[in-house]
């Protein structure tokens, strides 16, 4: 699912500005670019809080990695997206 809201790379490219690079997935992470606005929602902080009980601040991935299925990643960003 790629739109201007979500964005799945595949690359280590730039981020747009305005946005973040997020890791997600529980074996395998995928990459998504996400508007920096989510990061102050509280459905996007409670990912943020599993991620630091999962990994503190040690990101093996080199950058925010998020511990949860990638479908439920999706559903939870167009969540975001309706309500913004």
């Amino acid at each position: 699912m790629a739109n201007q809201f979500l964005r799945r790379s595949s690359t280590s490219g730039g981020v747009p500005k305005g946005h973040c690079a997020v890791y997600v997935g529980e074996s395998q992470k995928k990459r998504f670019v996400v508007p920096v606005s989510y990061l102050s929602q509280p459905l996007f902080q409670d990912l943020l809080a599993k991620a630091e009980e999962e990994f503190g601040f040690d990101h093996p991935m080199g950058g925010l990695t998020i511990p949860c299925k990638e479908d439920v990643f999706v559903d939870l960003t167009s969540r975001l997206r309706r309500s913004s």
